[in-house]
């Protein structure tokens, strides 16, 4: 296991769809033990791979208090979700310090393979709920903060990208 850089907002890198899994393999499961390493590490609750400039439709989200309750996701898709919406707080590894509410479905069906290869369905509400949309945008390019007005949308560009440039000058980045 090793832990994995997560891409920083706006690195365009965060737009790129990701490809499906082709087949659940031992580089699979070593990158999804990379991401909960990396997850965990940093303190989230789901990683896309996306976020570690990894291009493959490939999740992992863990909600449980005791932090040990790992959802492994692979190839997942949204076959329903509920007309009844909710805005919550969110917030982002790849756009660190930053909450803002973004409205969501309540409950969500999805399908996905998992670290097996089996075929599973997932009926989620609440955080899991909100935790595989936001998860499964990242897999299709979106981060959180295009939900948001383009005023604050700027604002946090332009407070992530001074943040990125006074890294690299104390030479942490």
């Amino acid at each position: 296991m090793a832990k994995r850089p997560i891409l920083s907002f706006p690195d365009k890198r965060l737009h790129t769809v990701a490809k499906p899994v082709q087949g659940v393999d031992a580089r699979i499961k070593a990158l999804v033990a990379d991401m909960l390493e990396t997850m965990y590490d940093a303190q989230g609750i789901g990683l896309a791979a996306t976020q570690i400039d990894v291009h493959e439709r490939l999740v992992v989200i863990d909600v449980s208090e005791e932090r040990n309750a790992p959802l492994i996701l692979i190839n997942p898709e949204i076959v329903w979700a509920s007309d009844e919406k909710v805005v919550n707080e969110e917030g982002c590894l790849s756009v660190p310090g930053i909450y803002d509410g973004v409205e969501r479905s309540t409950s969500v069906r999805c399908t996905a393979l998992d670290l097996d290869g089996e075929p599973r369905t997932i009926e989620a509400d609440g955080l899991l709920a909100v935790c595989i949309q936001h998860e499964l945008d990242h897999l299709l390019g979106k981060v959180f903060v295009e939900y948001l007005s383009p005023l604050k949308r700027n604002r946090i560009k332009s407070k992530m990208l001074k943040q990125q440039r006074e890294e690299q000058r104390e030479g942490r980045g």
